[in-house]
């Protein structure tokens, strides 16, 4: 009954309900208290099954668990990750209590251990989830802890319950895009290292289980792909049996079938790995291997080929598998009695295995059985052998063996043409004919509609095979030109009637409508016999700017030309669209991209509607992933075809402004559905500046439809969205990652590369930009059109929003934009860049982020050092009003920073170094500390230049000007200012950057961001501009990488606050030795009542200049709060309030609160930075250090006595006293509480304990009288 009490108590702890928490903590504390005061001998010796024993010997040993225990409990009752992290230290010290060093064993029962993990997992704070998670993941690489059966169900149980959030997977701020999430890391460790302290015995139990929790619940992506990871890192140890592989057949069905498609590849892979290395093979049957294999393996095999298969893993022997296999296929041409299914079967196998092969053959040997497989294929399409529904799936195995089969004939010589050739010609004549022979039949039966069917299937294979191997030369055979002029004449939206059919059964005739199972998916049927249509079509509409002059006027395939005709097939592709389903309309876009420029100026209208139609299906099938982005493709390449973009501008009319109108729409799309404008953006700029070969082309220079719709490069220059600081781009960072494994990963060899990440639209942008000539005079046209509405767009910017945060959507634009203009720089003409000048300028006196400002003084430079004689412009950007330049001349101060590589090609150096003196002179005695700053940097940089050049204009200035700047070099180390001279003097802009030599790519988009502290979500790396390869970068472009000394250096900004030398990082804190300790307690004293409060004359009792209390607030950062302290705080005389900046005093809400009380209380600035220095200052001067904070050592505020030279350091609206605060105080008092609230504003809780401190110091006072 005693363990059963425990038992009852134990799951208490742990229970959703926070009433019955709390009293299983009370009856635990009663316990330890009664135990402990008592000395009693529950159960001695130990063992463990006890749950709780006590023993006289053990006393002490045993308070400082339970108390430890209690209080970590108690703390996570709270949410607030600050007060419980400083705890968790202290969840150590009890493991070391808990396990006998000498036998290895555990004292105290882990059950107890693992209620605290519990109760961390189900909090609502994620951030407490995720530190919990992670501290027990780590327990096994840091302890070695005995054994325990509740610790393999704890795993499959709660930990992995709590594993199921996505949201524990993000990367920490410190990491880069692409790293490996800390979760991810520690799991993967902890699996492989706990599996192999597990007894043998045990070790295939807990992964079985372990797999199977992965199957009996909704797992994201996210988390299966992590666990999937930690099973494939486990070493080597053949433990699963058949079970086992059941289990990963059910994770890859059941778990994964909806997951994104890279995420769910790279854990199939990572199974694919775990199932090699954990699988006991002796143990299974040939057949289930190969069965399970196969679909572990069905999307990854071809990786395996390129990179894992040098791996010395030999599973089965593929000889007696394969052999069977080889007879089947040499019989097929000669054997008709083989049955169905064999053929079937061994088909599919062929099939696999062509689409997956990645070594070529060398031996004619290996395409023996070819011929065979060509004549039963050919046999089968062609004579009648296909007549039900269901051999339409047999038909669609035969047609995906055609491609294939012709690839492997042509990788292995050009003699196995004439195999090709030889099976083309036949399959082409008879699919004519017996779609002919189909259409004159008067009875519509089954067998015929089939037969219709599969001759447009078969013919569409040869128009594809026509079309994308023009190697083989088959568009030469009379056969395909039978063909070209036969799509000339048909039907293009002929539908497939349903058929009926009477049937002899029994010598009674029965007329029946087609059977059930048979009219089952017959729309399904009819949809891919109009497509097939289509496919043909397209087939001829290709080819006829080439036939058009092969072939004498009113030929068949020329008729197809003809406006009236063009407006025919239009119109029918209309209707079409509106009866396909969705994945069956890319054959249509792409020949509507063909007719539409014919008809655009004749059919304007139809040709919208075509637009509209198109534009309809797209945005309808947003959410289907898997027909989605192919139609995408196909929709850009009809709206953004060139001839479709050129015929609408030459009209300018309706058609022109419903491109507009799509692109608009396609921009919006693009903002919820990341990748849709890198498809639109990659298509655009490679057909405008690459050559193509496309023969129906009419346009002699595509690079003129650029310019008529330069707004898709301006968007795509400064593409790119903002997320709230919580919504972490969960997904894109595990794309990342996985990306970032490379070839380690088969997904990434195995997936399509689809760049939808939105940097891409950007570098595609930029790639473009880069490959503009600026000798051409089209080239040169666009980019100045460009550079002007990338100013006018950073102009509207700033105009929109005077101020705007850092990393904000306002920030990003406009570095996006100076970002573009400076690749631009160096391809602009003299007399161009003369008249945008000034706007740039103009820029510089905006309110600009630092990366900005970066950048603008960067392009002045760069300008100035091509042409200097533009420095006249610059002179008169120091002739503005000083209060209209404010601190904004600090950018074009910064200038001068760089001023021999400005002047580096003149020759006449001394009259422009004497006018830079003289400009900055006048700064220097600037009232703005930062002015003066920038002005003195500039200085010393100036006068440097002229001593090197001797000037003698000088020499009268060289006393005043060498000793003022000795003085400012002397200030090192002698405060703020001689700490912000040094600082800015090393700064990398001033110090480390080169404008000329660190002109790259790579400096532009990642170096300078990242060193201007702009958010890492918008640094582009190199490797990325590498991995775009849709648009290659001139052989003769600028360099790529930023210099290595630029690289390598770290963020750092001299006008940053101190950090203070004496803080310290409660992360790198084993374990405080007091911790704040958010609880309500037990029980309270209650306060003596009945005080004299009267103070008739406090000037003389406790006067202002007598009083040694000081309060300090340097932690609040609320207004109203400080201002209401300081109100209190000069109504009861306190010597001084500290506060961490004297700007709170301007502002109106403190003044509001604290009523003029600022005029009659001396106000101290300390940084909180500064507050450990301070506090030791203090102690020093004899003052004791109070901290208000709740804590496990806290002194109630009725029972403590305040000394009379008191420090009340006040703690954070949200955060309290950080714990390496606490452990520079003397003490600290907490306020007793009845209520249920747990905590006191900072404002109510400071006025009380001054209350408290002045109370008791009257008493005294009076006493003393």
């Amino acid at each position: 009954r005693p363990r059963m009490r425990r038992e009852v108590q134990r799951e208490g702890l742990t229970e959703r309900d926070g009433l019955c928490r709390k009293r299983a903590r009370y009856l635990l504390k009663r316990a330890v208290d009664l135990s402990g005061g008592q000395a009693a001998c529950l159960r001695c010796p130990p063992d463990e099954s006890s749950l709780f024993w006590w023993s006289a010997e053990e006393n002490e040993k045993l308070l400082q668990f339970w108390e430890t225990y209690i209080l970590i409990m108690e703390t996570l009752e709270g949410n607030q990750i600050h007060v419980i992290k400083p705890v968790l230290p202290k969840l150590n010290s009890l493991y070391e209590l808990a396990i006998s060093g000498e036998e290895g064993c555990w004292l105290f029962h882990p059950s107890w251990h693992m209620c605290i993990y519990k109760r961390m997992f189900e909090s609502e704070n994620k951030s407490l989830t995720k530190e919990g998670v992670l501290h027990f993941l780590e327990l096994y690489e840091t302890k070695h802890l005995p054994n325990s059966l509740g610790f393999s169900e704890f795993v499959i149980g709660p930990l992995m319950d709590a594993l199921s959030e996505s949201s524990l997977y993000s990367r920490t701020p410190s990491q880069l895009i692409g790293a490996c999430p800390p979760l991810g890391m520690r799991l993967r460790k902890f699996l492989a290292t706990y599996l192999m302290l597990l007894p043998e015995e045990e070790k295939g139990g807990f992964l079985l289980k372990f797999i199977q929790k992965m199957t009996n619940r909704h797992w994201c992506a996210v988390p299966i792909l992590f666990l999937s990871m930690a099973l494939a890192y486990i070493p080597a140890c053949k433990v699963l049996g058949t079970d086992g592989l059941h289990a990963l057949r059910d994770v890859l069905q059941c778990t994964m079938i909806t997951h994104q498609i890279l995420l769910r590849g790279a854990a199939q892979c990572y199974l694919l790995q775990a199932a090699m290395h954990l699988t006991d093979v002796v143990r299974f049957c040939f057949s289930k291997l190969v069965a399970t294999m196969i679909l572990l393996a069905a999307d990854v095999e071809r990786m395996r080929n390129k990179s894992s298969g040098k791996s010395n893993i030999k599973w089965i022997e593929l000889e007696a598998f394969l052999n069977p296999l080889l007879d089947v296929l040499m019989k097929l041409g000669s054997n008709a009695y083989i049955p169905t299914l064999k053929t079937d079967k061994s088909l599919q196998l062929l099939l696999k295995l062509l689409q997956t092969r990645s070594l070529k053959c060398s031996n004619t040997q290996d395409v023996t059985p070819v011929e065979s497989v060509l004549e039963f294929i050919l046999r089968q399409l062609t004579a009648n052998e296909l007549s039900t529904v269901g051999d339409l799936d047999r038909c669609d195995l035969y047609l995906a063996l055609i491609p294939e089969i012709v690839n492997l004939c042509l990788q292995l010589s050009s003699k196995k043409l004439t195999i090709i050739k030889n099976f083309i010609s036949p399959l082409t004549n008879a699919s004519i004919h017996n779609f002919r022979e189909t259409n004159s039949a008067e009875e519509l039966k089954l067998k015929e509609q089939i037969k219709k069917v599969t001759s447009i299937a078969s013919l569409t294979v040869v128009c594809e095979l026509v079309d994308q191997k023009p190697e083989a030369h088959l568009e030469d055979l009379p056969s395909v030109g039978a063909l070209r002029r036969f799509t000339a004449f048909f039907q293009s939206n002929e539908v497939l009637k349903k058929p009926s059919y009477i049937e002899e059964k029994s010598g009674i005739f029965f007329f029946c409508s087609l059977c059930e199972e048979t009219s089952q998916g017959w729309g399904r049927i009819v949809a891919r016999y109009v497509r097939d249509q289509w496919i043909c079509l397209r087939f001829v509409l290709n080819k006829l700017p080439m036939l058009a002059q092969e072939y004498e006027e009113g030929t068949s395939e020329l008729l197809l030309l003809t406006a009236e005709r063009s407006k025919e097939i239009l119109e029918s592709a209309l209707e079409t669209l509106t009866i396909l389903p969705s994945d069956q309309v890319l054959p249509v876009f792409d020949c509507m991209k063909i007719l539409v420029p014919k008809l655009l100026n004749l059919q304007e209208s139809l040709c919208i509607e075509a637009f509209d139609l198109a534009w309809k299906i797209i945005s309808s099938l947003s959410n289907t992933q898997l027909v989605f982005w192919s139609n995408l493709k196909a929709f850009v390449r009809f709206i953004f075809d060139n001839e479709v973009l050129a015929a609408a501008v030459s009209a300018k009319g309706p058609a022109y402004a419903k491109i507009k109108e799509i692109i608009l729409k396609l921009i919006d799309m693009s903002t919820t559905k990341t990748g849709v404008f890198n498809v639109v953006l990659s298509h655009c700029c490679q057909s405008w500046i690459l050559p193509t070969c496309d023969n129906r082309s009419a346009m002699r220079n595509p690079f003129l439809n650029a310019g008529n719709y330069c707004e898709l490069i301006i968007e795509g220059c400064v593409f790119g969205t903002v997320f709230r600081r919580d919504q972490r781009r969960l997904i894109q960072d595990v794309h990342a990652f996985i990306e970032n494994l490379g070839e380690n990963c088969a997904a990434n060899v195995v997936t399509e590369s689809t760049n939808r990440d939105d940097h891409y639209v950007r570098i595609c942008a930029i790639k473009f930009l880069c490959l503009l000539d600026g000798s051409n005079i089209l080239h040169k046209s666009f980019m100045e059109d460009i550079v002007i509405k990338l100013l006018e767009k950073d102009e509207l910017v700033s105009r929109s929003r005077t101020r705007y945060y850092a990393n904000s959507l306002q920030h990003r634009i406009k570095n996006r934009v100076w970002q573009t203009l400076l690749v631009l720089l160096p391809k602009l003409e003299q007399n161009f860049l003369c008249g945008i000048l000034d706007k740039v300028f103009q820029a510089g006196f905006g309110n600009n982020q630092a990366s900005v400002k970066y950048l603008i003084e960067w392009i002045v430079i760069l300008s100035l050092h091509k042409y200097p004689q533009f420095l006249n412009k610059f002179w008169d950007c120091f002739c503005y009003d000083e209060e209209k330049l404010k601190t904004s001349i600090c950018t074009f101060l910064s200038v001068f920073s760089h001023f021999d590589t400005i002047l580096q090609n003149t020759s006449e150096k001394k009259p422009i170094l004497k006018k830079a003196l003289l400009v900055v002179l006048q700064w220097c005695f600037n009232h703005n500390f930062s002015v003066r700053l920038y002005a003195l940097v500039a200085l010393k940089k100036i006068w440097g230049m002229c001593r090197m050049l001797d000037v003698e204009e000088f020499e009268a200035l060289t006393p005043v000007i060498e000793s003022s700047l000795q003085q400012v070099e002397n200030m090192h180390g002698t405060g703020n200012a001689g700490r912000n001279w040094q600082r800015i003097q090393d700064h990398f802009f001033f110090a480390t950057f080169h404008p000329l030599e660190d002109y790259s790519l790579e400096t532009i988009f990642y170096t300078l961001p990242r060193l201007s502290e702009v958010a890492e979500d918008e640094w582009i790396s190199l490797c990325k501009f590498e991995r775009f390869t849709d648009i290659p970068l001139p052989p003769a472009f600028q360099r790529y990488r930023s210099r290595a000394e630029l690289l390598d250096l770290k963020p750092s900004d001299w006008s940053q606050q101190d950090t203070g030398s004496s803080s310290v990082d409660t992360d790198g804190q084993t374990e405080w030795t007091d911790v704040q300790k958010k609880i309500i307690p037990w029980k309270h004293s209650t306060p003596s009542s009945d005080l004299e409060m009267v103070l008739q004359d406090r000037a003389a009792k406790l006067g202002k200049s007598n009083s040694r209390l000081i309060v300090v607030a340097s932690l609040i950062d609320k207004p109203t709060n400080l201002g209401g302290l300081c109100r209190t705080s000069e109504i009861f005389g306190a010597s001084a309030l500290v506060v961490g900046s004297l700007h709170y005093v301007q502002d109106k809400q403190f003044q509001h609160l604290s009523v003029s009380a600022e005029q009659w209380l001396p106000l101290v600035e300390v940084k909180p930075s500064q507050l450990v220095d301070y506090l030791q200052q203090k102690k020093t001067e004899g003052y004791t250090a109070i901290g208000v904070e709740q804590t496990a050592k806290s002194y109630d505020l009725t029972e403590y006595c305040f000394p009379e030279k008191s420090l009340l350091l006040l703690g954070n609206e949200h955060e309290g006293i950080p714990a390496n605060l606490i452990h520079h105080l003397d003490v600290c008092v907490e306020i007793p509480q009845q209520g249920i609230i747990r905590s006191l504003n900072v404002h109510v809780s400071g006025a009380l304990l001054i209350w408290e401190y002045t109370r008791q110091q009257v008493i005294k006072h009076k006493q003393q009288k």
